[in-house]
């Protein structure tokens, strides 16, 4: 039994989730919810969030104990780039790439 939420389109680089992802992954989830509060990235913000919902969906869809859960599986992957101009000296253009990213984040109950 597993139970799934996933995030789209998220305004955070893929490369800066990847970090907090790495660091909760195959942990019990209410410790992965204590360590996305107490860790000062803004990608915990996004992932908590997550978090909770994947938490929510396996309480009410999966009828799972939310004591038992923890995080199987979180993969983290670029999402469409939103391309911007900066206007720079003697007429040039600097390109900003805003990155956007789709996080998937999986809870399983332990035995």
């Amino acid at each position: 039994m597993e139970a799934k939420a996933t995030l789209k389109f998220a305004r955070i680089s893929p490369r800066k989730v990847q970090i907090v992802a790495d660091i909760i992954r195959n942990k019990p989830a209410d410790k992965a919810m204590a360590i996305l509060k107490h860790t000062p990235k803004a990608a915990c913000e996004y992932l908590e969030k997550l978090l909770k919902s994947a938490m929510a969906n396996a309480e009410n869809n999966q009828q799972m104990d939310v004591s038992k859960l923890y995080v199987s599986e979180i993969t983290v992957g670029p999402g469409p780039i939103l391309k911007r101009i900066r206007p720079r000296a003697h007429g040039r253009a600097y390109h900003i790439y805003k990155r956007t990213s789709h996080v998937t984040l999986v809870v399983r109950e332990a035995e």
